[in-house]
């Protein structure tokens, strides 16, 4: 089992914890990972893209020259394709770029993010997180006794507003519940600051 260091929130390691093999010490698999980022940013698509075809633009209500005698290519309507401001031919129309990969492949690339993040030594755990108030100094002053400069993400047990408010005006730092942890969230985020109780809830979920 792979064993990283207990803080609290002053900085202090108070202890040591060991965390499940089966979630956070497997060998990453780079391809499922891949994959599983790929699945998240095609659902964040918003797929509003649409042109108009030739039965939506405006005009060519009559064909614009006999079929035959004039010498000319013979036309149907001024709105064909081949015309300037004709319709569009295959264009895109709103549609879901949303699809959803095995359960089993999902499972297998949260644990290989998490994984990774204990083989790079980019993972810190709180033996608490809480807050009296909303204050943004307060969770700024939490990163700077643990070192943490770059992006974070951190996860908690469950939603708590006074974490959540004090959180959310920091930009490289995000907040999830430990139900809300994802594939993308976690490689996006050189650190993972997660909590006692949270781990607990993670290796519950996916063990």
């Amino acid at each position: 089992m792979p064993k990283v260091a207990l803080y609290n929130i002053s900085g202090t390691q108070v202890g040591e914890i060991e965390l499940a093999d089966s979630v956070f010490g497997i060998e990453p698999n780079k391809h499922v990972l891949h994959d599983a980022v790929v699945m998240q940013l095609a659902s964040l698509r918003q797929g509003t893209h649409k042109v108009k075809g030739r039965s939506e633009v405006r005009g060519g209500g009559r064909k614009p020259w006999k079929q035959k005698g004039t010498g000319r290519a013979r036309q149907g309507s001024i709105r064909s394709p081949q015309w300037k401001g004709g319709g569009v031919v295959f264009g895109p129309t709103p549609r879901s770029y949303a699809y959803k990969l095995p359960k089993k492949v999902r499972r297998l690339a949260i644990k290989s993010a998490l994984s990774s993040k204990v083989l790079e030594n980019k993972i810190i755990v709180l033996d608490e997180l809480s807050l009296n108030a909303p204050k943004t100094k307060e969770f700024q002053a939490i990163l700077n006794n643990l070192k943490v400069e770059r992006k974070a993400l951190v996860v908690v047990p469950e939603y708590n507003d006074n974490v959540a408010l004090s959180a959310r005006n920091i930009p490289s730092v995000k907040l999830v519940a430990a139900d809300g942890v994802n594939v993308y969230d976690v490689l996006r985020h050189q650190n993972l600051i997660i909590t006692k109780d949270a781990v607990s809830k993670v290796e519950e979920v996916f063990a």
